[in-house]
Formats: C-alpha cells, structure tokens, sequence
C-alpha cells in the first residue's frame, strides 16, 4: 500500500509540474491571437478612450492589436456579466470603472458574485472630482459652503451626472462625514450639471475633472473649491483637497481597472500586469491621461484586489444611509 501511495503521489506530482509548464508556456507565447477587452459604456466616453489608448500601447508589446467591445448597459452589469461566460485564457477582460464593485449595492440584484467571479489584473488609473461652483459664487472655499449647508439644512444642493454615478458618491460621502444636509440634483450628464452652475441654476456640482477642467483652465465660468483625492491634483496644483478643507480622511476618486474571469492562470495574470505597467508609460498613454486630469496607477493584481474590497467597506454603509439606488 506505501508503495502505491509514493506511485501516485509521483504521478499527481508530474501531473502538476506538467500543468504548471504548460501555464508557463501559455504565458511565455501570449497573447498569439487578439485579446477582446470588455467596454462596459458607449463609445468615446472616458472609459472607452482609455481602452483604445491602452490597447494601442498593448499592441506594440504583443504584435496583436486588442479588439474593444463595446457592451453598454445596467451601469456595466451586461458587460460584467458577458466577462464571466468566457473562457480564463486571458483572452477576454474588461476594463471597469469605481462603480464595478459597488453595483451589488446599487442594483437588487447582480447576476454575478462581485468577486468570486471575476480576476483582479491592475488598477490602472485614476482621477479625483472636483467640487465646482460658478466664477462669481459666494462660496470661497469649501469650507464657507459646509458652513451655510450646516446653518441652513437642505437649502443648498449640488448638481451630479445621474444616481449612484461617482459624482453622486462624492456628495453623499462628503455630507456624510461632513454631518451636513445638501440635496442631489440628478441630470443626465456632467455636462448639464456644469450648465446649470453656470448659469445660477443649483449653487455648486460635483464633476469627474475629465467633465470640468475645460471650464475650469483660463478663467473659465466656473471655480473648483476642492478636489476629492487625498491628495492635490497635478491638473489643478492650487486647488485644494476636501480632506484639506475641513473634512479629515475624505478620499474619493473615479478610477478604472483590468480584470479578467475567475480562475485565471497566474502566470498570465503576472504577464497582464508587467505589460499594463509598461503600457502606461507609453507617451500616448501618458498623454491621454494628462488630458483628463487622470494619472497612471499600474498597480498588482494582488493590490487591486484588495484595493476593490476596501471600497466596498467604505462605500456600503454610505449607500445605505442614502438609500441610493438604481433608476
């Protein structure tokens, strides 16, 4: 009986190192065919531009152009969804945007488990909002506005890209931990947001700088009083945080990350995230980041990971208090 035991440990043992050569191999001879990348919004958003400037890049490394896939619908949920019906080879993935992990709360029901379901590759950008009222607005600073939205509850209200969008999250996050009552006006873009700052309709938005910084550079209509990363955008180097402004530990931002199906080869995934890295320095990358107020993250599988758990902790008990749910 010993020795059949040492005879099928042997052969379990070459079975795995068989398997494991043949990971390696895959790795070593990917991607030889094109790489579909999931797009879970319409054409010529930030996230499908972002795909095409990453894929341009990605193409010079692997000699295979990646075909962007376009699969808009349910805040990213179809996208998702159409992610975990492929094969894990590393030839389907999605780029997803900061609402991914937070569409479990959001929607009744997912068809999906958020995490069991789905291989974390690289966080591989973000960017902060900014808090935006007019040119000629009261409201100096952030903090002159907390001040009127505590003295008068629910007279103020703020302009946001539609419900449960980043720009939503901010403000809700921002009341929360500012103990301040300001009422969400939802429109059907950034842009129409920004419209109605300007022209005196609601007192201030919250807007992806990608939305606003064209009215913001040169003495446009309109003033940032914060950002909302943890620290300054090199986009708006003047602008202060809203962590600065009075409201300790506030940190939110739009980013946007790689993930593949579950059970992904791990020697694929490391490949994805060397080579997504490396993408990310490329000029034209770099440059298309600049643009939309976004900077390279590039971060480890591992990392990201993480990272995504860690804004469903944060995020949960805010959606609940504001009872945000989708339309």
């Amino acid at each position: 009986m010993l020795g059949l035991n040492k005879k099928v440990g042997a052969v379990m043992l070459g079975a795995g190192l068989l398997l494991a050569g043949g990971f390696a191999q895959a790795a070593d001879n990917y991607p030889s065919k094109p790489v579909h990348i999931l797009v879970p919004y319409a054409a010529g958003g930030a996230v499908d531009v972002l795909a095409r400037t990453l894929g341009q890049a990605l193409a010079k490394a692997w000699g295979q152009q990646p075909v962007i896939d376009n699969r808009p619908g349910a805040g990213g949920i179809v996208a998702s969804q159409a992610l975990t019906q492929a094969a894990p080879d590393g030839y389907t993935l999605i780029l997803v945007a900061s609402g991914h992990p937070l569409n479990q709360f959001i929607y009744p029901s997912v068809p999906y488990d958020t995490f069991k379901d789905f291989t974390a590759i690289s966080e591989v950008a973000s960017s902060p909002l900014a808090i935006v009222v007019a040119k000629d607005s009261p409201y100096k600073t952030l903090g002159d506005l907390l001040a009127a939205a505590r003295k008068e509850p629910d007279k103020l209200s703020y302009g946001m890209s539609g419900n449960g969008t980043s720009a939503h999250l901010a403000g809700e996050l921002l009341k929360y931990m500012s103990g301040t009552k300001i009422v969400a006006i939802p429109y059907k873009g950034g842009a129409p947001a920004l419209t109605a700052v300007i022209a005196g309709e609601i007192p201030l938005s919250i807007n992806p700088l990608a939305e606003a910084i064209g009215q913001l550079e040169g003495g446009g209509p309109v003033r940032a009083l914060a950002v909302t990363t943890a620290e300054r955008s090199k986009a708006l180097p003047d602008v202060p945080t809203v962590a600065e402004s009075g409201v300790p530990g506030y940190d939110v931002s739009v980013w946007w990350g790689m993930l593949g199906p579950a059970k992904m080869p791990p020697e694929i995934v490391a490949k994805l995230e060397t080579d997504l890295k490396a993408a990310l320095q490329d000029p034209n990358v770099l440059a298309t980041l600049g643009k939309i107020g976004a900077a390279p993250v590039g971060s480890s599988a591992k990392d990201f990971d993480a990272y995504m758990h860690a804004e469903t902790t944060k995020w949960e008990p805010v959606l609940k208090a504001a009872d945000i749910r989708a339309q």
